[in-house]
């Protein structure tokens, strides 16, 4: 099966081509904050909805999937740090303590949309002010929610996980698997 990516995101990359898809990336470039008063799951989903119809049109027949993902801890929004000092800040913001990781999912295919959202909660180890320093130091923060990879040596922080463990990594393979299913994509019918 072919997918069309509207994303940049090598993760999100990878866990498609793990299903045997054919990765086309597309992504759309776009201003990615929140509206005033807008809930995270909300905020995900209607990122996730405008790189979709941000992204260029798919061949028939082609499936297109965007999706975007935020940490979330003490109502404040925690994207990619813009850099390495607030990547620190961000590490130590959640080292020792739960967060929750929001991703939106939107997948197109035909004039057919699906749109929805996945929420898990995760609890990060503590970490001491060296520690942090030495995994920033290692580069894996500075393109990643949260400041860490629970694929990569941020794993290694990560204490327990509710919820979906792909929703973390950024893309929700759960909510996939039912978007795919339900326009008869990947899955037989019953």
């Amino acid at each position: 099966m072919r997918i069309w990516l509207a994303s940049a995101s090598p993760r999100r990359r990878e866990l498609l081509e793990r299903l045997g898809a054919e990765v086309l990336v597309r992504p759309a470039d776009l201003e990615e904050d929140p509206l005033p008063g807008e809930a995270p799951g909300d905020f995900v989903r209607r990122l996730a909805l405008d790189k979709l119809n941000a992204a260029p049109p798919a061949p028939p027949g082609v499936p297109v999937v965007a999706a975007d993902t935020i940490v979330v801890i003490d109502d404040r929004i925690l994207g990619k740090p813009a850099d390495t000092n607030e990547a620190f800040s961000m590490l130590s913001t959640i080292q020792g303590r739960w967060h929750t990781v929001h991703s939106g999912l939107a997948l197109g295919l035909d004039g057919e949309l699906r749109v929805g959202t996945e929420a898990s909660r995760v609890k990060m180890a503590a970490m001491d002010p060296a520690l942090i320093r030495w995994y920033i130091a290692t580069g894996e923060p500075m393109d990643k929610a949260g400041a860490y990879a629970l694929q990569g040596i941020g794993g290694l922080f990560v204490e327990r996980v509710e919820g979906s463990c792909s929703n973390v990594v950024g893309l929700p393979l759960p909510l996939l698997r039912t978007f795919l299913a339900d326009l008869k994509l990947l899955f037989p019918p019953c």
